[in-house]
């Protein structure tokens, strides 16, 4: 049993405890929204809270920004978080590919329901990618498509069935009262009623989503904020290679 290492917050120095909050009260500006916004923190659990910023936000609505010290630690040792990618180069991936897998990785990607916000699926997809991490169009052993915004379940559910995609890639970004997990699922239940479900790689992304979230919706994989598209190259060539009884080496 490895040894405890219990870790807090970390604010002016080691394991204080300082942590920064930042919400919106349904009230307008003043000191009785100032004191309510502390006595969030202080029903949280915080203590010496400290009400730092005060902004009107909207009409009767007020943007606040709170400090406050935690008495909360946790055990880092005993935290167990799944880990998605094994890295490897543009050129080795590649290489890879050719050499175990004898064919190009079919991928589609796409924003679905009535998600208009392709900036995400685009940086992974499109050949210049992002942040100089080439995108999936780069890789020659990919047959990457992006299908772009806005592109219904149903429709995408068919086109991984009549492509034999290897791997989708589903992007969601808008995220009130938790449309992208129904959306999510409703794809899923898409690909399950054309009974393609198991012949294909479904990939979760987004900026309020990550790998545990997204195996919760019944997803392989997912993504979130910092992603890079070799982060999911990487993650599709070993996933395919495993389903082959291979690994990445």
């Amino acid at each position: 049993m490895s040894e405890p290492l219990l870790i807090r917050p970390y604010g002016d120095r080691r394991d204080d405890g300082v942590v920064q909050l930042s919400f919106v009260l349904p009230v307008p500006a003043g000191e009785r929204a100032r004191e309510a916004a502390a006595e969030v923190a202080r029903r949280m659990g915080l203590g010496q809270v400290h009400v730092a910023a005060m902004e009107r936000a909207a009409d009767e609505y007020t943007f606040f920004v709170v400090y406050g010290r935690t008495p909360v630690a946790v055990d880092y040792a005993l935290l167990d978080a799944p880990e998605v990618v094994t890295r490897k180069g543009f050129d080795e991936l590649n290489e890879i590919v050719a050499r175990e897998v004898g064919r190009r990785i079919v991928v589609l990607g796409a924003c679905t329901g009535s998600d208009a916000h392709a900036v995400g699926i685009d940086a992974i997809m499109n050949m210049k990618g992002y942040a100089g991490d080439y995108g999936l169009e780069r890789y020659p052993m990919f047959d990457a498509r992006n299908l772009g915004a806005q592109v219904d379940n149903a429709t995408l559910a068919r086109l991984v069935k009549e492509r034999r995609a290897d791997a989708v890639l589903v992007s969601q970004v808008v995220t009130q009262r938790d449309v992208h997990k129904d959306n999510a699922r409703q794809f899923l239940d898409e690909l399950g009623r054309l009974g393609a479900r198991a012949q294909v790689i479904a990939i979760l992304g987004g900026p309020r989503l990550d790998h545990r979230t997204a195996l919760e919706l019944g997803y392989d994989a997912g993504f979130g904020p910092g992603t890079k598209p070799s982060d999911v190259a990487n993650y599709l060539v070993g996933e395919v290679l495993r389903r082959m009884g291979k690994s990445l080496h």
